[in-house]
C-alpha cells in the first residue's frame, strides 16, 4: 500500500509558491498510504531530478525550482527492499535511448526475480520489486506507448505506474490499483493522487476544492500520456487476469485458494479506490467478505482495520504471510 501523487502545470500561470504548497499538501495527505519513505521527481533544465528520503512526508521539506512544469511523487509503505537504503525508495531513475525518466509504482510485483533471469536483465543493488519495470523499459531502448504496453503486460502483480520524462510528459499506466486524475481548466493544471480521499484532503489544504474541475476517467488497461501542453493521448495494454501470488501453491479444481466471492472482491476493489493487496491482507487477517464490502464503501472503516493490523504487526502480534506487505 503506497501512494502516487503529483501535478502538471500546462499553461504556466500557476504561481511557483502555490505549486510548492500543492506538492507538500499532496505528500502530506498521501501519508495515509505510507510513511516509510517519500520522494518527488521533476525536470530541471534537461535533467530529471529525484529527491527522496527514508522518512514520512511530513518530515521532509519538498522544494522545486521556479517554473517547474510537473511533479511526480510517491509515499511508500515498504514491502520488498529496506527503506533505510534510499536507493530502494521511489521514484527510481531510468534511461531509455536518449530519454531519461523517473518511475513510481503503487502495488506489489511478484515475478521480478523470474523476469530478471528470463529477460537476461542486469543485476542491481536495488532490492525493490518495482525496479524490474524500469529495467524492462530500459531494455527496449525507448519510452513510448509500445514499451510501456510491453512492460505492463510482462509484470505480474497489482499496480498503477507513473512515469515523468525529461520533456515533462507524464505517463499513467493504470492497472488494478486506484487512480484519481483531475483537470482544473481555469488554472491549466492537472492534479492526481492514488485515491479520492487523498485528493480531497490535499485540495482542501490549499483551497483548490473551490475551483471547478473535470474528472479524467481511467480504467484498468489504460495508458495515458499528458504532455507539457496538457494534451492527453491514450493507448491500452491487456491486463493480466488477476491471480493471487500464492494461489498456484494451493489451487485445485475443487478447492480454490479464494472463494468466488473473494475473487470478485479482489477483481473489483480497484473501482472503490482500494488496492488488491489491501483486500488480500484483510482476507488473510480473517475479515469476512461482507465486512470487507462494507469497508469498500467506508474508507474510514477500512483505514481503521488496516491500522489495527499494522499496530499488531508492530507489536509482533501478527505476521503477514504474503511476503511482508506491512
Amino acid at each position: 500500500m503506497c501512494s502516487l501523487f503529483g501535478w502538471l502545470d500546462y499553461q504556466g500561470i500557476v504561481p511557483d509558491r502555490f505549486k510548492k504548497k500543492l506538492t507538500q499538501a499532496l505528500a502530506h495527505a498521501a501519508e495515509e498510504r505510507g510513511t516509510d519513505a517519500a520522494g518527488i521527481s521533476y525536470v530541471s533544465g534537461n535533467d530529471v531530478e529525484i529527491f527522496k528520503r527514508p522518512k514520512p512526508a511530513h518530515r521532509i521539506h519538498f522544494t522545486i525550482p521556479e517554473k517547474t512544469a510537473a511533479v511526480m511523487g510517491h509515499t511508500r509503505m515498504a514491502t520488498q527492499g529496506d527503506k533505510k537504503h534510499n536507493y530502494n525508495n521511489h521514484p527510481f531513475p531510468g534511461h531509455a535511448g536518449d530519454n531519461s525518466f523517473a518511475f513510481a509504482h503503487n502495488g506489489v510485483l511478484w515475478n521480478d526475480r523470474e523476469l530478471r533471469k528470463e529477460k537476461n536483465l542486469p543485476d542491481t543493488h536495488i532490492e525493490t520489486d518495482s525496479y524490474i519495470a524500469v529495467q524492462l523499459i530500459e531494455q527496449q531502448g525507448s519510452l513510448d506507448f509500445d514499451s510501456l504496453k510491453s512492460m505492463a503486460e510482462t509484470v505480474q502483480g497489482n499496480f498503477t505506474f507513473t512515469v515523468l520524462d525529461q520533456n515533462n510528459n507524464l505517463y499513467i499506466i493504470k492497472g488494478s490499483n486506484p487512480m484519481c486524475l483531475l483537470n482544473f481548466p481555469a488554472l491549466g493544471l492537472y492534479v492526481y493522487s492514488s485515491t479520492e480521499s487523498i485528493m480531497n484532503n490535499a485540495l482542501k489544504r490549499v483551497g483548490l476544492h473551490k475551483f471547478a474541475y473535470e474528472r479524467i476517467e481511467t480504467a484498468e488497461g489504460d495508458i495515458l500520456r499528458v504532455d507539457r501542453c496538457g494534451i492527453i493521448e491514450r493507448s491500452e495494454f491487456e491486463p493480466t487476469l488477476y491471480r493471487p501470488k500464492y494461489g498456484a501453491w494451493y489451487d485445485t479444481e475443487d478447492t480454490p485458494f479464494y472463494s468466488l466471492h473473494e475473487e470478485l472482491l479482489l477483481t473489483y476493489c480497484g473501482c472503490y479506490g482500494v488496492d488488491t493487496s489491501e483486500v488480500e491482507l484483510l482476507l488473510d487477517y480473517g475479515y469476512t467478505c461482507d465486512e470487507i464490502e462494507e469497508m469498500l464503501n467506508d474508507h474510514d472503516l477500512l483505514q481503521e482495520a488496516l491500522n489495527e493490523i499494522k499496530y499488531e504487526d508492530d507489536k509482533g502480534l501478527y505476521t503477514e504471510s504474503y511476503g511482508g506487505i506491512y
